[in-house]
């Protein structure tokens, strides 16, 4: 392995350090522009083959995204990534419940046989939380469609006959290759509200409901992938090939690597046997200077950047090393721009102008954790202190965290003899009701954050963008000040929360 260049300085050459800045150090300077807010496009990559409406993706943590955040980040055009502190049967299923969310075609239907009862049939539906269900043979060939108003008692059907005598047998069926505007026309044409899906030999291969087809109209900005299916991100430990091979078989689109310092020979040695393993694109973190991403470039679909900027994070203070994000991020994208490599900028983010001065910076997406912990879809648990609501959160090098998974991030052995040495705390953020809610003030301030550089995309954003440094008073004066807030506004607190 090559030296490294200041392997032999003298130590009192090392104290002539180059400086490194974030986000509070600088502000984007202001320039001629056209272009409103809203017309601000910020669709952009977050890996090689992967595109976002949105490029804000919440952080692989086990109080910020599950299932139920994952779906909400896909369907307003961002990405959830799963954590890994679940067995790799849990993980999957997070991952297979995100990408079957928005299906079209639903895939496990309530079915039912037509020697069954009525009763058993109503027992059933009740059970599954459906309305009606295809009646199909022992080869799965549609017979017939049974619903509630089949077997209402003004109809006169006993709760004994069989479902083959209270069904409907002229069933209006579609092929599989049926879109979204084809099902909703045929079901108002025949005044129906689900319908069945067939094969060449009319053999069931799932449902279309008009419910389903106008939920996803209503996000018509989702993120999603060839398929019309939510995009899905997993993140695995950067030894384990089972897990990221399991996940890509349950469908996630991206996987990341999981861990404190991939510039870790180790850990790139097994980042390359993962993509090697995998058909999904890999993103390889966390990273925060330009030696590391010359050593990952040439195989990683994404670099995901951040040494200790999160809120939770105590890697800076326990180890002495880390990397102010602007400078990292900057640092890490004029390396991976020259390869076609996207870069997330991961933690640090407090505030809507974090994240459009992280693009400004170099990244191609923004990665969020404590942004995202107090809302409804984060699965931490919601406390109340002193009259007002929090939800829990807590870094991934907390003890707690470390306890519920195996300390790989940290590259630190799971024994359990030994006493962890943490590089995170344990805390709570305040609660903040819906996602939506949250995403759409970040998203409007970083579309505002273009309007003033006068920029309608993200690359001429990058283009365009220039900093300027601001002083200690200029820090001061860019928040609210000299004043007493009485209303507070959905997208600002003094502190960041």
């Amino acid at each position: 392995m090559a030296k490294d260049a200041h392997e032999d300085e003298p130590f009192s050459q090392k104290l002539r350090v180059p400086e490194a800045l974030t986000f509070d150090d600088v502000l984007l300077r202001p320039k001629e522009s056209r272009v409103e807010p809203d017309e601000a496009d910020l669709t952009s990559r977050v890996s090689k083959n992967v595109e976002l409406p949105v490029p804000v993706l919440s952080a692989a943590m086990d109080t910020v995204t599950e299932a139920d955040m994952g779906i909400a980040m896909a369907r307003n055009g961002g990405l959830g990534v799963i954590h890994r502190n679940l067995d790799v049967d849990e993980m999957t299923a997070h991952v297979e419940r995100v990408k079957r969310a928005d299906e079209l075609i639903i895939r496990d239907v309530v079915t039912a046989q037509p020697e069954q009862t009525v009763e058993e049939v109503d027992e059933m539906m009740e059970r599954e939380g459906v309305n009606g269900a295809p009646v199909v043979d022992e080869e799965n060939r549609v017979l017939g469609i049974i619903s509630g108003t089949d077997i209402r008692p003004y109809l006169e059907v006993g709760e004994q006959d069989r479902v083959s005598e209270a069904m409907t047998e002229e069933v209006i069926t579609a092929p599989k290759g049926v879109t979204a505007r084809e099902g909703l026309e045929l079901m108002y044409e025949h005044k129906i509200e689900r319908v069945p899906i067939v094969d060449e030999d009319d053999r069931l291969i799932g449902l279309v409901t008009m419910q389903g087809i106008l939920q996803r109209r209503e996000y018509d900005n989702a993120a999603r992938d060839d398929d019309g299916r939510l995009i899905a991100g997993a993140a695995v430990g950067p030894f384990e090939v089972d897990r990221a091979v399991a996940a890509d078989e349950a469908g996630a689109d991206v996987l990341f690597i999981d861990c404190a310092h991939a510039h870790n020979l180790n850990v790139i040695d097994s980042a390359r046997e993962i993509k090697q393993n995998v058909s999904a694109d890999v993103v390889v973190g966390n990273i925060g200077t330009k030696e590391a991403a010359e050593d990952l470039v040439d195989f990683a679909d994404g670099l995901k950047v951040g040494i200790g900027p999160g809120s939770i994070c105590t890697t800076r203070v326990v180890s002495g090393s880390g990397m102010p994000q602007i400078t990292a991020v900057s640092e890490v994208a004029d390396v991976a721009q020259r390869h076609d490599v996207p870069v997330i900028a991961d933690g640090g983010i407090r505030y809507s102008g974090d994240a459009i001065k992280a693009i400004a910076a170099g990244a191609d997406a923004v990665m969020l954790g404590s942004y995202f912990a107090g809302t409804d879809e984060a699965p931490g648990r919601v406390v109340t202190m002193q009259g007002k609501k929090y939800k829990q959160y807590r870094g991934m090098g907390s003890v707690g965290a470390m306890q519920s998974g195996d300390g790989q991030r940290y590259l630190k052995d799971d024994d359990e003899d030994e006493e962890y040495v943490p590089e995170g705390v344990e805390a709570a953020t305040p609660y903040k009701g819906p996602l939506a809610k949250e995403l759409h003030q970040l998203v409007g301030g970083m579309q505002s954050g273009m309007g003033y550089v006068g920029a309608e995309t993200i690359p001429e954003f990058k283009e365009r963008s220039e900093f300027v440094r601001v002083s200690a008073a200029g820090q001061t004066e860019s928040h609210a000040h000299d004043v007493l807030i009485t209303d507070e506004a959905p997208n600002y607190s003094p502190d960041g929360n």
